[in-house]
């Protein structure tokens, strides 16, 4: 039986919200893309080019920041955002932009596949409102050793 969910409209339903629906179908056109050979940094500069600012330019220096910093991930987008896959094509980490789901900020996330182990227990997900000099060393730090 499905949940009982608020929509980003407020009302209550249930089952998925429309914007958890839009991720699914971005998900499955993302898939077919992939089949075509399709996906990729032309795919995840179009989506951050869409991007309200300021989270478009945000979101476009974290996407700098991992390519310089792991240029072994590979580009592409998952459910219509930013992410950066490994050699087996897993995604190891990926920006979920807060506008996406109208949330209230950027999130840099860490899927299992990233490398981030650190004893019994270890964050997987990142709030981002800025990015100063202190903020973009902890991600190169995070993603290079996400990326082993």
């Amino acid at each position: 039986m499905a949940a009982t969910k608020t929509s980003n409209t407020g009302k209550t339903s249930a089952g998925f919200t429309a914007g958890e629906r839009a991720a699914m179908r971005e998900r499955a056109r993302e898939l077919k893309d992939a089949k075509r050979g399709e996906n990729g940094e032309k795919a995840v500069l179009a989506v951050i080019a869409k991007l309200p600012e300021p989270e478009g330019k945000l979101c476009e220096r974290l996407h700098q920041l991992v390519r310089a910093t792991a240029p072994q991930l590979v580009p592409k987008t998952w459910y219509g955002m930013p992410a950066y896959a490994n050699a087996d094509e897993k995604v190891v980490c990926f920006v979920k932009p807060a506008s996406k789901f109208k949330d209230r900020y950027l999130t840099l996330g860490f899927n299992d596949a990233a490398k981030l182990d650190d004893g019994a227990m270890w964050a997987t997900s990142f709030a981002v409102l800025k990015l100063g000099a202190a903020e973009e060393k902890r991600i190169r730090e995070l993603v290079q050793k996400a990326a082993r």
